[in-house]
């Protein structure tokens, strides 16, 4: 599985953006795709997650009610929808996706994830 993430940039405050990522090779449908975020001198956290068959969701308490994610399927295609964003989401953005996590099991944890993008960089000004 290779994933490519693209729809990073520069906003303001309050502003959105909708990140994507495209996913090439094999997608099944037990997988989960998640976004996770990484700020200078931080940890990699999670973002939000979607499993792929049933649309099964999960968004971290730092960005819900603003972030939303989805998934095209026809596309292989996972989206993460941002709105009124702050400073604070600043960071740069990975795409990753897995086949181990068990439908009883939360989606965070980098050390579940197998296949990650290449990161795209959002910046927020204040």
């Amino acid at each position: 599985v290779q994933l490519q993430a693209s729809g990073g940039g520069l906003v303001q405050a309050g502003g959105s953006l909708r990140l994507s990522c495209a996913a090439s090779g094999g997608i099944f449908s037990r997988y989960v795709m998640s976004w996770f975020r990484q700020a200078p001198g931080e940890e990699r956290e999670f973002v939000a997650g979607i499993r792929w068959s049933g649309g099964s969701t999960e968004v971290s308490d730092s960005v819900k009610g603003r972030f939303t994610i989805s998934r095209d399927s026809t596309k292989k295609t996972v989206y993460l929808q941002m709105n009124s964003l702050r400073p604070e989401d600043t960071a740069v953005y990975y795409c990753a996706a897995t086949g181990r996590i068990i439908y009883s099991d939360t989606y965070d944890g980098t050390r579940k994830y197998d296949y990650w993008g290449q990161g795209t960089q959002v910046t927020v000004s204040s």
